[in-house]
């Protein structure tokens, strides 16, 4: 089931290199259609995972193991539990909504560009099912040659400079999470990450720290933590829509995931011991991030600053070493994954009609676009945190989570929650109300059937989580449990 997951957009991929060649008209529209039916068909198949799991077990479920390198002990190792469970998700329903949002928007090279967003899909997917280390840094590292294609090549008038620093950026971390790799393999003679999560922890203090510090250079950038986020506002800046969307929901969960996945179940003693600089660097991205994003004038750079802020809000949970945090953690992930992607597509939106992403170029958007209006006023509210959306759930918890694990930590994280809201109202009211003073703001037209198409799901899912999350943490609580039993460590 995984393996296919994995294998239907390469499938896709090269029925595209095969069947739809050259950059003719007929060549990007077959491109287009392919995409779509290939991650329409694949996301069907992922809700299959979530109907056939077993919310009441806490080990890893779908589990396929056959030997790759036999004599060195590295194997083709794949499952999910219920905290892989909805990334893989997020991921399959993203992906979709990436290839409708680039169907005008995208007019050249479509086929290459169709190419690149099934073979990342790939390998995202990958990195969520992976239970063999080795496999898990393939695709862990593999994913950045295709997103940096999509900056590169179909970004802005920078998008040069933003893909060489998200490439360098994230390859420098992760050759440490390399080598702390091939320590673990030296120490136990296997790449098993069940195998890892149990013998990993009798390792002594001292090794754990350096490892973990090892680990933490890679999942850091990825996060990204302040302060090594300065590569996301430019690369979210130079992207184009679709790059955006998958950048901000799937990308950026790869290093929390890697949080939970590595650090606090190897290395628990050392997760403990670093608690407080994670805490510490946490509440600094939440302040200073947002206090930047109220200083933005491109509509984009203000979300990417803001999506900082939220995943420093994912941090705080994930150490609080509490099944509130990590919960919470887990919800703020995937209602981030898709607030924060719909932003990114409402940005685009009026781009796409506007060409400019300066904020002091609009005003009195709702006099002729009142849907879209009515839609950037949800998503905008729902980044906020308003309740009975999907991110009031998330970073409830997570201020409970962090309350009992850290008084001052929670104060100054909930001051973030305020500023949040300073600079998403400020940006809705600059962009939305007043009057038309530009008349090309005066020429927009509403938002077309095929961007609705784009919004109504992520609306009814972040509705959905902010009513009624039971399904989600059915799902999530038996492997949250384990993990937090794994995480106890010889404290």
């Amino acid at each position: 089931m995984l393996t296919a997951l994995i294998l239907l957009p390469l499938l896709g991929a090269l029925m595209i290199m095969l069947f739809a060649r050259g950059d003719d008209a007929r060549a990007a529209g077959e491109a287009r259609y392919i995409a779509l039916f290939t991650t329409c068909i694949t996301f069907a198949l992922s809700l299959y995972l979530w109907i056939g799991f077993d919310g009441n077990l806490a080990e890893f479920q779908f589990v396929e193991k056959a030997d790759w390198f036999k004599s060195l002990g590295i194997t083709y190792y794949l499952g999910i539990d219920g905290i892989s469970l909805f990334m893989v998700l997020l991921t399959t329903f993203l992906m979709p909504i990436c290839i409708l949002c680039s169907w005008e928007s995208i007019q050249k090279r479509v086929c290459a560009f169709m190419v690149s967003f099934l073979i990342l899909e790939s390998f995202v997917i990958g990195v969520f099912c992976a239970l063999d280390v080795i496999m898990f840094y393939i695709f862990f590292e593999g994913m950045l040659i295709p997103m940096y294609l999509i900056i590169g090549i179909w970004g802005g008038k920078d998008r040069i400079y933003a893909a060489y620093k998200f490439f360098l950026y994230t390859l420098a971390g992760s050759v440490l999470f390399l080598v702390a790799i091939i320590y673990l393999y030296h120490a136990f003679g296997t790449t098993s990450i069940p195998d890892l999560i149990k013998a990993a922890p009798t390792l002594p203090l001292n090794v754990q720290r350096w490892l973990w510090l090892a680990m933490l250079a890679s999942f850091a950038v990825k996060v990204p933590m302040w302060p090594v986020h300065t590569w996301l506002p430019d690369a979210h800046v130079q992207a184009p829509t679709a790059g955006s969307v998958i950048l901000a929901g799937i990308l950026l969960k790869m290093g929390a995931y890697g949080f939970l996945r590595f650090s606090l179940p190897m290395l628990p003693d050392a997760s403990h011991y670093f608690t407080p600089l994670i805490f510490t660097l946490s509440v600094i991205a939440v302040i200073y991030t947002s206090l930047v994003a109220l200083m933005q004038q491109d509509m984009k750079k203000l979300i990417a600053y803001s999506s900082v802020a939220h995943m420093g809000f994912v941090t705080l949970g994930i150490f609080a070493f509490n099944i509130q945090g990590v919960e919470g953690a887990i919800i703020q992930m995937i209602s981030h994954g898709l607030v924060s992607g719909a932003l990114f597509l409402c940005v685009g939106v009026v781009y796409d009609r506007m060409h400019t992403r300066e904020i002091n170029r609009y005003g009195g958007v709702v006099n002729v676009m009142p849907k879209y209006a009515a839609i950037f006023m949800f998503f905008t509210m729902a980044s906020v945190g308003l309740p009975s959306t999907s991110g009031f759930i998330g970073e409830f918890l997570i201020l409970l989570g962090t309350f009992k694990a850290s008084t001052w930590a929670a104060f100054l994280a909930t001051s973030g929650v305020v500023l949040g809201a300073a600079y998403m109202l400020w940006l809705y009211r600059r962009v939305v109300f007043g009057d038309i003073t530009n008349d090309e703001v005066r020429a927009m037209h509403d938002v077309s059937a095929r961007e609705l198409t784009l919004f109504i799901p992520i609306v009814i899912l972040a509705v959905w989580i902010g009513l009624y999350p039971k399904p989600y943490f059915h799902a999530m609580d038996a492997s949250v449990a384990q993990l937090l039993k794994q995480s106890e460590g010889q404290r």
